[in-house]
Formats: structure tokens, C-alpha cells, sequence
């Protein structure tokens, strides 16, 4: 099977998008709107099949000139083991709107393997490092 990474955002099917992420461990029941906004924001990637369909999804929240977090990354169930998170991140890594960048993140729970395949690497000094955390904050929308 031929697969093809796009950025067009009209090209990615939203209801998959949001029905994976929707359900996710990093962003449980976010609401429509707010994912919404948020893609529109960020600077996506999707791995589409031959017919179309939306199998692989990635966004990079950037200013496009000095730093990038990489977030939302996945992969669905049935099409993992085929190499498409190596292609997709190739694809991050290759755009022109992400060169030249002082810094790019991201956070995982178990993909570590991945990303440092990709020159990835733990927080030399995660104490500079600080957060404003609302982990339950789609819930408390209701």
C-alpha cells in the first residue's frame, strides 16, 4: 500500500483525529472546538492512504522560526508496525517552515525509542523546566 504525508489540513478527516485524541491519555474528552482551534494553530501532518484515508496524524505547536513542540502523535492500532511514525517524523523533521529551530520538545509516555531515533533526548536540566497543569480541565468543561 501507498501511503502520502500531507500538511493540508482540508485533506485530513477531523472526526478521526478527534475521535483518537478525544480518547487518549494527554488530552481525555477535549471538546471539538478546542481541538479544532487547536489544529487550525499548529502546523499538522497527516499520513493518508492511497484512498485517502487517515491513518497517522501529528501536530507541531510552532512560532516556525525559533522553537516547536511536537504533540498529538498517532498512529492507528491497525496500522502500526508499518514504519509510518518513522516516515511521518522524517517528514516533520524535513519541512522547511521547522529549520533552523533553537528547540523542539515533546513529552511521551512510552515512545522514547522513537524520538530518539530522531535526535530526541531527555531534559539535561528538567529543574529550569515549569508547568501550568490543568490535567482534568475537558472534564471540568462539561
Amino acid at each position: 500500500m501507498t501511503y502520502r504525508i500531507t500538511t493540508d489540513l482540508d485533506d485530513m478527516d477531523f472526526s478521526v483525529i478527534h475521535g483518537f485524541i478525544a480518547n487518549s491519555y494527554w488530552a481525555k474528552g477535549i471538546p471539538e472546538v478546542t481541538l479544532r482551534k487547536a489544529l487550525e494553530n499548529s502546523l499538522c501532518f497527516g499520513v493518508l492512504t492511497g484512498e485517502g484515508e487517515l491513518v497517522a496524524f501529528a501536530r507541531m505547536i510552532t512560532d516556525r522560526a525559533t522553537f516547536a513542540y511536537l504533540a498529538d502523535v498517532f498512529v492507528l492500532e491497525s496500522y502500526r508496525g508499518l514504519g509510518l511514525s518513522k516516515k511521518m517524523m522524517s517528514a516533520i523533521l524535513a519541512h522547511p517552515d521547522l529549520q533552523g529551530l533553537r528547540r523542539m520538545m515533546l513529552a511521551t509516555k512510552d515512545a522514547h525509542g522513537l524520538y530518539k531515533q530522531f535526535g530526541f533526548e531527555a531534559i539535561a536540566e528538567p529543574d529550569r523546566l515549569m508547568q501550568y497543569l490543568r490535567p482534568n480541565v475537558y472534564q471540568a468543561a462539561d
